[in-house]
């Protein structure tokens, strides 16, 4: 919970009334367990000596991904300190201390596994404020001194991810729109986000280019001229329908191809794009053959 609520106490013992309520919460949806405040109280912010019942650990063992209290305690005894005792007596001050601190361990876990929610990005047009239905939108979470993260959205360009941070940068690239950097602070109780793109007139009007037949041939070379850098570099990527190996094209080139629709076996479809000064320096695209 210090990621999401980055002033809370992280002694789980100073926990109390909204803290504690979450953690309820979280373990009915989880695990289908229930636990009264009234034995937090008595467990966890008192020096009682009484332990959980054994249906409980095994319950809260479940919560943090073991299969019971006897897996969690296999699995964590390297964590636990040993101790060699002489008699009945001794062994039982050495038991229960174990207990408690196995108790506190998977308590941690447990406290842990709070704070990771699943959150679902959605893509708007900052123009026309319609969704952006596309499969290929790129998104690369940041992660500090850590490569990034990389992600696909959906067909219906929806982004699932998981995480335990609570403020997130994301690098988000898509064909028609201009690669953005979007910081969002997250909510733990609202796990739909909305992120708005603006559109890359210059992908566009390519596309437009390429699909209508624009009266005035001059005119279209003038204006894919200005569109791109004199030293651009422009990739036709392999379609097994249309193209099976790569083609590389310089400004001139391409400018004649896309000048006479007549001589594209399809629809351009834009993959990605990197700008000079304002003007298109990279362009990777491929040819989509239209259905019949």
């Amino acid at each position: 919970m210090t990621n999401s609520y980055p002033g809370i106490n992280p002694d789980i013992r100073e926990w109390k009334g909204q803290e504690i309520t979450d953690f309820q919460e979280d373990l009915f949806i989880k695990v289908n367990g229930r636990l009264s405040e009234k034995w937090f109280y008595t467990h966890i912010k008192s020096e009682a000596k009484s332990l959980p019942r054994i249906d409980v650990l095994n319950m809260l063992s479940k919560y943090a991904g073991y299969n019971n209290w006897d897996d969690f305690r296999f699995r964590n005894s390297a964590t636990l300190p040993t101790a060699k005792v002489k008699s009945k007596e001794v062994s039982v001050f050495v038991k229960v201390p174990l207990i408690l601190l196995a108790t506190v361990i998977l308590l941690f876990i447990v406290y842990m596994l709070m704070n990771t929610q699943n959150y679902r990005f959605s893509f708007i047009d900052a123009d026309t404020g319609e969704p952006i239905l596309d499969g290929h939108i790129q998104v690369d979470m940041l992660m500090g001194n850590e490569s990034p993260l990389s992600y696909t959205c959906d067909p219906n360009g929806k982004l699932s991810l998981r995480t335990d941070q609570s403020k997130i940068r994301l690098v988000v690239r898509s064909p028609y729109y201009m690669t953005d950097t979007v910081d969002r602070i997250l909510k733990k109780f609202n796990r739909e986000e909305q992120v708005k793109l603006h559109a890359d007139a210059n992908a566009l009007m390519i596309r437009f280019f390429s699909q209508n037949d624009i009266k005035g041939w001059q005119e279209r070379r003038n204006k894919l001229d200005k569109l791109f850098s004199d030293d651009a570099i422009i990739y036709q990527v392999p379609d097994d329908k249309v193209l099976v190996a790569m083609e590389l094209f310089n400004k001139k080139e391409f400018i004649d191809k896309l000048s006479m629709p007549a001589a594209i076996p399809g629809q351009i479809e834009i993959l990605g794009s990197k700008y000079k000064d304002g003007r298109i320096a990279i362009l990777r695209f491929r040819i989509k053959k239209l259905s019949k």
